[in-house]
């Protein structure tokens, strides 16, 4: 049995662990970047990280995400969760709306939004590598994954001070103490309390 620490309350270090379940605004366009440079499918890419970060995607619906799910006139997406989540609507913002047009024009027959070379959708393992090796590549100061956005988006939502409420549903949690993570999380969450 392991003998417990001593001390127990929380550190820089403590904290240093928990920062890495998540990706700062900072690091998303970092990302951003570093795919619009060095990705073959630059722009595909690029949008790829800007959609599941704003709408905190998971790899799968971010992969299954088909075009007849947005809305590019009405700026509307409907996001169908996996894992038994709750679906919603969620505005498209006009940078995205952007990205999604062009991604429309280069890929006007295909039913998926984001595909692979083969014509198909691309897979969430593809994803996972393709996150992965560009995080590697923007030198990332720890290994990212694609999780990492959907966090980024929870946490970026609370610090904003978004309601608890309508950030479940916007996440699709059916369960709040899912959602309440991010609020615990937040380091600015008190920051204008005492204005």
């Amino acid at each position: 049995m392991k003998a417990l620490a001593k001390d127990t309350s929380p550190s820089t270090e403590n904290s240093t662990v928990k920062r890495r379940h998540y990706l700062t605004e900072r690091e998303i366009e970092r990302l951003m970047d570093c795919a619009r440079k060095v990705s073959r499918h630059a722009h595909r890419d690029a949008t790829m990280i800007l959609v599941a970060y704003r709408h905190g995607l998971r790899s799968s619906e971010a992969c299954d995400l088909q075009w007849q799910q947005i809305e590019l006139d009405a700026g509307r997406l409907h996001v169908r969760r996996a894992k038994k989540g709750t679906p919603s609507v969620h505005p498209i913002r006009g940078d995205e709306m952007r990205a999604l047009r062009k991604l429309r024009r280069d890929h006007l027959k295909d039913a998926y939004v984001f595909v692979s070379e083969r014509g198909g959708p691309i897979s969430p393992t593809g994803f996972h590598h393709l996150i992965q090796r560009l995080g590697e590549a923007a030198k990332m100061p720890f290994p990212i994954h694609p999780h990492m956005l959907r966090h980024a988006c929870g946490f970026k939502l609370a610090n904003d001070g978004h309601d608890t409420r309508a950030l479940q549903h916007y996440l699709g949690h059916r369960n709040i103490q899912h959602t309440v993570r991010y609020t615990e999380m937040a380091p600015d969450r008190f920051k204008n309390f005492w204005r």
